[in-house]
């Protein structure tokens, strides 16, 4: 009978152990947040390089919203999800080609993860701009100088990730994260993603965003 209770005692440990994590383990101390590079110096990927890249990988561009339609079975629509969340789209459309699609979802993925191995709270990522339409360029550059009439953005392959703005995916979790934090946590996994030749990359400054662009290694 002694033997038996000692071959089940694993097992109720086990058991008593996921009944606290079930009950609201407590979390670990939080882990230092430290990015130890420089954001324009590692992610200084120019037009010309997304713009190669988009134009091999990509769809052809479409012209005006009225040809969406066609183009967008070539492509897949993202929509907010546990791990990004797709913001009100002025001058573009939520579709990108499947690698794109999966590179964004990976970003995600990554970044939450990274969060959970700091014992951070989690948040999600806020995408800012995805698929531009040729009109949609021409608009956009009334309204910004420095935009390029060349936009990688308009072959399915690009879209923006914000490093501002992040949204909390439990407000009853009493501890926060700044986004200068945040935004160091976005930057290690990115420049993971470009080590990995996954991605180009731009640190906008001005645009507070990452402007990103799929590869594949030749």
């Amino acid at each position: 009978m002694r033997k038996k209770h000692m071959n089940l005692l694993p097992l109720f440990l086990l058991m008593v152990s996921f009944a606290l994590v079930s009950c609201g383990g407590k979390r670990g101390e939080l882990k230092k947040i430290w990015y130890n590079g420089s954001y324009n110096r590692d992610f200084n990927d120019l037009n010309d390089v997304h713009l190669a890249m988009a134009r091999k990988l990509g769809i052809d561009p479409i012209s005006t919203r009225e040809d969406v339609g066609h183009a967008s079975k070539k492509m897949e629509e993202i929509e907010t999800n546990k791990y990004y969340e797709v913001e009100d789209l002025t001058h573009s459309i939520p579709f990108l080609v499947s690698d794109a699609a999966d590179l964004l979802e990976d970003i995600g993925k990554n970044f939450q993860d990274s969060l959970r191995n700091l014992n951070a709270p989690i948040y999600r990522l806020k995408v800012t701009s995805v698929t531009r339409t040729v009109a949609d360029v021409g608009k956009l550059r009334k309204r910004n100088g420095n935009s390029s009439k060349n936009s990688a953005h308009q072959y399915g392959t690009t879209f923006d990730v914000s490093w501002v703005r992040y949204t909390k995916m439990d407000e009853k979790d009493t501890l926060n994260i700044d986004k200068e934090q945040l935004k160091m946590v976005l930057a290690m996994v990115l420049r993971d993603l470009k080590r990995e030749e996954r991605c180009y990359v731009k640190h906008e400054r001005k645009q507070g965003c990452f402007h990103i662009t799929v590869r594949k290694s030749e």
